[in-house]
Order: structure tokens, then sequence, then C-alpha cells
């Protein structure tokens, strides 16, 4: 596939897996069924099925959740980078309670609003990749679970 399909695919995973409202079907129509899934926040996932379970987490925790694209998007043969924003409020069950700092209580209210880049990797029309760093620090802080300097 060329880069501008590639660019297309990754597009439509930024909009319907990302954005506001979620489209969980992205998930069976755009990853690769073995697909790597990494973020500094959360431990490596593979496959379809702990990408839905994590997504379904994060969006039952952080219901108004959206994502948005900031900068074009660059690619290089089978890989798009993208840069982005986002952020939601927490209303849901405990978050983040995998941390051996902590975590935050059920429906703390607080607010995230962070930005980071991800590499996501296109083969025959599917994400088999998709690493991103994520201002983790700024999170963390807005979650209360570490002090701001």
């Amino acid at each position: 596939m060329s880069v501008e399909q590639n660019k297309e695919i990754v597009g439509r995973w930024f909009t319907e897996f990302w954005g506001n409202p979620w489209n969980p079907k992205a998930i069976d129509e755009l990853a690769h069924p073995d697909i790597r899934f990494e973020y500094s926040l959360h431990q490596p996932m593979r496959g379809r099925d702990q990408v839905r379970d994590f997504a379904n987490r994060f969006r039952t925790a952080f219901p108004d959740v959206n994502f948005w694209g900031t900068a074009d998007l660059i690619g290089e043969g089978d890989y798009i980078v993208g840069q982005w924003e986002g952020g939601g409020t927490h209303t849901g069950p405990i978050v983040f309670d995998d941390l051996p700092i902590g975590s935050v209580p059920a429906a703390s209210g607080k607010t995230l609003r962070f930005t980071g880049t991800t590499v996501l990797k296109v083969q025959n029309g599917l994400i088999v990749e998709e690493v991103g760093l994520d201002d983790g620090v700024k999170v963390l802080q807005q979650l209360g679970i570490i002090l701001n300097a």
C-alpha cells in the first residue's frame, strides 16, 4: 500500500478509535489480530482483545475522553507518525491501579489534558504496531499521583 493509503488508515484509526464518539468496530476493522500496542503508562499489549479491553476500561473511567491530531501525519514506507492532544474527566472506576506508586480513587473528578506522539506501522491495510510516547508525568500530576515540582 502507498504512504497515502497508510495515512488514510491511521487517520481513520485516530478518529474512530481515539476520537469521541468512538467506534469499537474500528479495532477489528483496522488493527491486525496480533497488534503491538504500547504507551508509557500501561503494560505493553498484544492483540485485538487486549487493545479492546484497554479501550473499554479507559473509556469507562473517562467517558468523555477524546484525542485529536495536532499536526499533519508524516509517513515513510509502512510507518506513519502522528502528533496529538487530548484528555477527559475521570468519573468512572479506579484508574491506573497497576502503578507501583499509587492510583486514583473511583470518580475522582480529575481532568486530564496532555500531548504525545505515536508511531504506527501499517501492513496490508492493517495497523500492526502502535507505539506512543505521551506526557505521562503530566498525567500523573493531573491525577494527583505525583506532586508538581
